[in-house]
């Protein structure tokens, strides 16, 4: 059996005992693939600190009479998406509440990113992950956003980046969205085991993008070919100027959720990276628009034709990383509002949480553990009387960790059949 304390030789943890996972070819074993259908409702970031005048925390301070009336129904608790202590980026974090191992199925930012928007990609190719950025007169990053360009200006950029060419290796360049792009490089003896360029932080400059293995030495050459003729591309134009790069990755590969399940899983995700992610997990990843009506529309058209949604919303992780503290409240507020809608459905079981927490004051994500609310018919409901992180914290689901999400979903969906004689 596959053990959530497995992942110590790579994080100096110390757990308790009953923290034990069913590993995924025993999950095989108990699914059925008939029962009701299950909702994955992902508000990214949604976890938060309290407000240094209020108290409160986003989810604590928005009007949430929904979520709220759900909590006095169901079941609260915290899930950690990887462990103590641990920042997950928005991969891993997505990973673990689709029931994978977060650490050992990392998949990198570019791949995600490629798939999410449809470009080719193979398991030797590099897929990268590009931030168009702001670099100051001393070539130390001003902005690491580039103010959150628009995709317009993006796609000017990409077309001068696109005329770039290297000796040996195929290019492929492609907006994601705002300042967001991805790089996928074709040909032989690539490796993603590349230094991410990415500081982190502004002030400072990039840094280079070292080979991290030998094996990797030729593809750090070519990166640095690439990054000259960003130079030579855009260098004098503002507020874009240059491209810091992360989340080097090929093509994964991982047992569907249709595999593991016996679903027939579907994506309602406006935001690329998603869509990839939903890709890898083999979900049919439906057309929603950009808007969360729009994504509501789109559930409510295909209802019918699948038995679990995953459906993400991307803005408070957004309005989070921005600081922006008032912003990230009225976004959790638009999600209460459509939640009548996606009950009226009548999904089995469903769960609300976040991928991680964002809090506005970091301006980052963090490692505190996210609420995360079951809902469901056949419940024993615990004594939460709403959804924030306080509340959670006193749920009876407790503190576990998130990859036991979707065992969750399936067997209060009545979906898992008796595990043992």
């Amino acid at each position: 059996m596959l053990e959530y304390r497995a992942i110590l030789p790579l994080l100096p943890l110390d757990l308790p005992d009953y923290v034990t996972l069913i590993s995924t070819s025993a999950l095989k074993t108990i699914h059925l693939d008939a029962g009701g259908k299950l909702m994955l409702l992902v508000i990214d970031g949604l976890g938060g600190l309290p407000h240094l005048e209020t108290g409160q925390t986003e989810l604590e301070s928005a009007r949430t009479p929904n979520l709220d009336d759900l909590a006095r129904r169901g079941v609260v608790g915290l899930s950690e998406p990887v462990g103590p202590g641990i920042t997950p980026g928005s991969g891993p974090g997505h990973l673990a509440l689709f029931g994978y191992d977060p650490i050992a199925g990392n998949i990198g930012r570019g791949a995600l990113s490629a798939l999410g928007i449809g470009l080719a990609l193979a398991p030797e190719d590099v897929g990268v992950r590009l931030n168009f950025c702001t670099i100051d007169e001393d070539g130390n990053v001003a902005d690491r956003r580039a103010g959150r360009i628009s995709t317009d200006l993006n796609h000017e950029l990409v077309a001068e980046l696109a005329a770039i060419e290297i000796d040996g290796v195929e290019t492929e360049i492609a907006t994601e969205s705002q300042h967001r792009a991805v790089l996928v490089l074709r040909g032989e003896g690539l490796h993603p085991a590349i230094r991410e360029t990415d500081p982190q932080q502004i002030g400072v400059p990039p840094l280079d993008p070292i080979a991290l293995e030998p094996v990797a030495a030729r593809t750090a050459g070519v990166l640095e070919d690439f990054l000259d003729g960003v130079r030579r591309a855009i260098g004098d134009r503002a507020p874009a100027n240059f491209v810091l790069m992360r989340g080097y990755a090929g093509l994964p590969a991982l047992e569907t959720l249709g595999e593991i399940y016996g679903l027939d899983p579907a994506c309602l995700a406006s935001y690329p990276m998603y869509k990839g992610l939903a890709t890898i997990a083999g979900m049919t990843v439906l057309d929603t628009g950009d808007t969360l009506p729009g994504q509501v529309t789109a559930l409510k058209k295909h209802w019918e034709e699948h038995d679990f949604f995953f459906f993400h919303f991307k803005p408070t992780d957004s309005l989070g990383e921005d600081g922006d503290f008032d912003g990230k409240v009225a976004a959790i507020e638009e999600v209460d509002a459509v939640i009548p809608d996606i009950l009226a459905l009548g999904p089995a079981s469903m769960v609300v949480t976040g991928d991680h927490s964002t809090p506005a004051r970091l301006g980052q994500h963090s490692w505190h553990p996210v609420p995360f609310l079951l809902h469901a018919e056949n419940i024993v409901p615990d004594a939460a009387a709403e959804f924030g992180e306080r509340a959670c914290g006193t749920g009876s689901l407790g503190l576990f960790p998130a990859r036991s999400t979707m065992s969750l979903l399936a067997g209060y969906g009545g979906r898992l059949r008796k595990f043992g004689a």
